[in-house]
């Protein structure tokens, strides 16, 4: 009977603890959240101008809150995911890696916050980069760090 007990005590303890376990924000290494001051809409056109001013280019947009509107005629926060890369970039890293080709482009997250600001969220090239245990990639990785890095200055500006 009070192996059952314990048995039943454990359970519910580990049941309550999945219900009170908090998201985590960063799950990969590397990770970066930077929060502005900035309204997200404003914010999104420096950083767009910071990409452009970068010479990188952006491959594709998604915008989450645009097909929630359109399809389904629900408002939800803005979000954005610009996608990113550049061609003198993706032959140096097709002829270190064919496999990291499935890296590129890189994504930068884009969310707007409570009090309308907006919050940047990427991961770092090199971390991405770097689980390929390549030289050729790590450089790459580094080169495309201070890359974003001058991209986020810019856009914060």
């Amino acid at each position: 009977m009070r192996i059952a007990y314990a048995i039943t005590g454990v359970a519910a303890l580990f049941v309550l603890s999945l219900s009170v376990r908090a998201e985590n924000p960063t799950p990969y290494a590397g990770m970066r959240i930077i929060d502005t001051d900035t309204p997200i809409a404003e914010y999104q056109e420096k950083l767009l101008g910071a990409i452009q001013a970068n010479k990188m280019g952006i491959v594709a947009r998604a915008c989450a809150d645009c097909g929630a509107k359109a399809v389904l005629d629900k408002e939800i926060p803005k979000n954005r995911v610009i996608m990113i890369f550049h061609p003198r970039f993706a032959v140096r890293m097709l002829e270190a890696s064919v496999a990291a080709g499935i890296e590129a482009p890189l994504r930068l997250y884009l969310t707007e916050q409570d009090d309308g600001t907006a919050k940047l969220t990427y991961r770092l090239p090199s971390h991405i980069f770097g689980a390929y245990e390549v030289d050729a990639l790590d450089k790459l990785g580094e080169d495309l760090d201070g890359v974003v890095a001058r991209i986020v200055a810019e856009a914060g500006k």
